[in-house]
């Protein structure tokens, strides 16, 4: 399983940022991260047709270690997901 070596929370910026074994870079916005949350809750309503209402100053909190992946705490109290390495790493960079 690749796991980042260094993750960065850039407040000012929104985005998180994941600094891979390889030497890559990824950053992702938050407000990305809180649309495809992979949890339980975020997946059936996608599976309904419908999207996470996310406001646009959305904000990472903290990032909590899970073993094969992280929790996300975001601004709007939601914390559900856990966010699996491999799943992040599949993300595209969106800066």
């Amino acid at each position: 399983m690749k796991t980042p070596r260094h993750i960065e929370i850039d407040h000012a910026m929104h985005t998180l940022t994941l600094h891979w074994p390889d030497g890559a870079t990824q950053c992702v916005t938050h407000r990305v991260l809180r649309q495809l949350c992979p949890c339980a809750e975020c997946k059936r309503l996608r599976l309904r047709g419908g999207e996470p209402v996310v406001p646009d100053d959305i904000a990472v909190l903290d990032v909590r270690p899970a073993g094969y992946g992280v929790q996300l705490l975001f601004s709007d109290s939601h914390e559900r997901g856990i966010f699996p390495w491999e799943f992040l790493e599949r993300l595209p960079a969106t800066l």
